[in-house]
């Protein structure tokens, strides 16, 4: 009977299953259905190659325009093979077993035809050795060559219970490359794959295991754990776990087949590649509306430090002004100005002219997002703007000695921070006055992000003091915001490293939940913490807090703070969620300052009382 050849096509979504692949097809891993004395084969790539992880995304890196989206195929995992009649055409049914010469055949052609048809995307194939049956197990990563994007479905096809047309040409190739070998191509919809696995392991099914069950009497004199240890090693017992295994991994692969068949081939066709035709031209439509779409206006406002109003749908606040966002059109209610694109509103805000907000947009949004926003008409010359004219740098508020005092008072008195903690800031420079008796918090590089010790200063957070009900807040013209932050440490050496790291909304919330931490342990806790300013995961420095082992989120108790943790822990899911039991941290603070002060009055009343008696 002629050998068909076998092919299956997987997607691997997220690193994770990445990883997880890699861990069964690398025998990483103990595999049950695995015979642990023979050795598998790596025909593409090399034994001491990195991660398959990093392979994955190194390839993607170098090879890919954009990100890829949430829901893109990482890595394309791809099993051939062939029914057991050609690797040992004299009795397929011993498993375990092959022709040495036919096999290599085998591997020879697939891995030639791996090579021809996917080149360099191809990043590994695994030949197994130690199955029932030879296959291989090869990885691609399934890059657009026109799109630079990752697209399965354009390699591919798209999935569901009927293949593709385009999956259905691989197997037709395929079959064609190891037609000189005398095998053929199976029945396109036919089940007769799954009976050639059902006659593979007959023998299994039909052969007595009695004649082996001497090996499992114990010897005269073993004991118990001798006995266990001596079949655990037996090479024999443990070929028959392995195929026992196996056939009962196939039995239910076979289940699931034969369900999968009983519903039409020809209808399932039809309608799968009518979806994926609508998908190609969707896909097509929206690079074409993307490319001539303007930035999204409310991106702008936030690298330009304007935060989302509380009151109004489309109203954004920030350093003096009330901005109102309608698509591409925005207004100022406070200069009674309006216009309409990112370019006019970075001129507005900013106060630039049109060369340095062309530069500004290039240095927050990249060489795409600039010329978005700049459109066809002005592509030529704003690259030549970019390469011209120096980007805007940020420049720390001047400070001002004689508003520190007030300041001062407010931190400590009206906010409740303690003193020890806003001396310490501004001995270091991250924390001072200005001319505006404001209170300036330095927001500064990470440590790991600097080539130096001493942190590069990129913004600023400012906070009014002055009058009673003064409100005002936001960040000083040419923050950046996804660049620096305001953080500090407690607790351990300065040498240590940082075990634990709390995020919170504001520099104020920051200073008060450490003031919280310290009252809580009586003093400075022995971990390494860090307490970091962040009030949007727009803003999260991801590669410095995915090492963290332990990160806490400390937002307000309102929907928004909810909102925010929530984000946060989906990101870094090895985050808890701390909620204050008042609105926020700081009016904790001074919930818990007053608890102790009234504790500490009705101590001395007591005392005094007892004198008097």
């Amino acid at each position: 009977m002629t050998a068909k050849a076998i092919m299956r096509v997987g997607k691997l979504k997220s690193l994770g299953s990445v990883g997880g692949s890699e861990k069964h097809t690398a025998r990483l891993q103990d595999t049950p259905n695995a015979d642990p004395y023979k050795e598998n084969i790596r025909l593409i790539g090399e034994d001491d190659d990195p991660e398959l992880e990093k392979i994955v995304l190194s390839k993607i890196d170098d090879h890919t325009k954009h990100k890829p989206r949430k829901d893109a195929v990482l890595c394309s995992e791809i099993f051939l093979s062939a029914s057991p009649e050609f690797f040992r055409p004299h009795d397929p049914s011993k498993a375990g077993e092959w022709d040495e010469e036919l096999m290599w055949d085998f591997a020879n052609a697939s891995s030639k035809w791996l090579q021809e048809n996917f080149g360099d995307k191809c990043v590994r194939a695994e030949l197994h050795l130690d199955e029932a049956t030879p296959h291989i197990h090869a990885y691609i990563v399934p890059i657009n060559d026109k799109t630079k994007q990752l697209s399965h479905k354009e390699m591919f096809g798209g999935d569901g219970r009927q293949a593709s047309i385009k999956l259905s040409k691989f197997q037709d190739s395929y079959a064609q490359a190891l037609a000189p070998l005398g095998i053929e191509r199976g029945v396109k919809g036919s089940k007769a794959t799954h009976t050639k696995v059902k006659e593979y392991y007959s023998s299994v099914n039909s052969e007595p295991l009695t004649l082996e069950l001497d090996r499992l009497a114990p010897k005269q004199g073993e004991t118990a754990q001798q006995l266990f240890k001596r079949i655990k090693s037996d090479p024999t017992i443990q070929t028959i776990n392995h195929q026992l295994a196996d056939h009962r991994r196939i039995i239910e692969l076979e289940k699931r087949a034969s369900q999968k068949a009983n519903a039409s081939e020809k209808l399932r066709s039809e309608l799968e590649n009518r979806v994926a035709e609508l998908e190609e031209e969707n896909f097509y439509w929206k690079q074409q509306a993307d490319q001539l779409r303007d930035l999204p206006l409310e991106d702008v406002a936030w690298h330009l430090g304007l935060d989302k109003a509380d009151k109004g749908e489309n109203r954004w606040k920030g350093l003096g002004q009330v901005i109102n966002i309608n698509d591409s059109k925005w207004y100022d209610f406070t200069a009674e100005k309006g216009g309409g694109g990112a370019i006019d509103l970075v001129m507005h805000v900013a106060g630039c002219n049109f060369r340095s907000s062309v530069a500004w947009l290039h240095d927050r949004f990249g060489s795409l997002g600039m010329l978005r926003a700049t459109k066809a008409y002005v592509e030529t010359q704003a690259t030549k703007i970019v390469a011209e004219e120096p980007t805007p740098q940020f420049v720390l508020p001047k400070k001002d000695d004689e508003k520190w005092q007030a300041v001062h008072n407010y931190l400590t008195k009206t906010r409740g921070l303690p003193e020890n903690f806003i001396t310490a800031l501004r001995s270091n420079g991250w924390l001072y006055a200005d001319d505006q008796q404001n209170a300036v918090f330095t927001m500064r590089e990470l440590p790991n992000e600097a080539p130096s010790l001493k942190t590069e200063t990129t913004g600023a957070f400012l906070r009014g003091t002055r009058g009673e009900d003064n409100s005002f807040m936001g960040y000083a013209l040419g923050t950046k915001r996804t660049k620096g932050w305001f953080y500090f440490h407690l607790g351990g050496k300065p040498t240590d490293e940082v075990e634990k790291v709390v995020i919170c909304k504001s520099p104020i919330d920051a200073l008060s939940c450490a003031a919280l931490s310290v009252s809580a342990h009586s003093g400075m806790s022995p971990t390494r913490t860090m307490f970091l300013a962040v009030d949007s995961p727009k803003s999260l420095p991801l590669d410095f807090l995915k090492d963290i082992p332990a990160i806490t989120v400390a937002c307000d108790s309102d929907e928004t703070g909810h909102s925010m943790a929530r984000a946060i822990k989906e990101l870094l899911p090895q985050t808890t969620i701390a909620r204050p039991k008042t609105t926020d941290w700081n009016t904790e603070l001074l919930e818990y300052s007053r608890q102790e002060s009234t504790g500490r009055l009705e101590a001395e009343n007591k005392r005094n009382r007892g004198l008097e008696y």
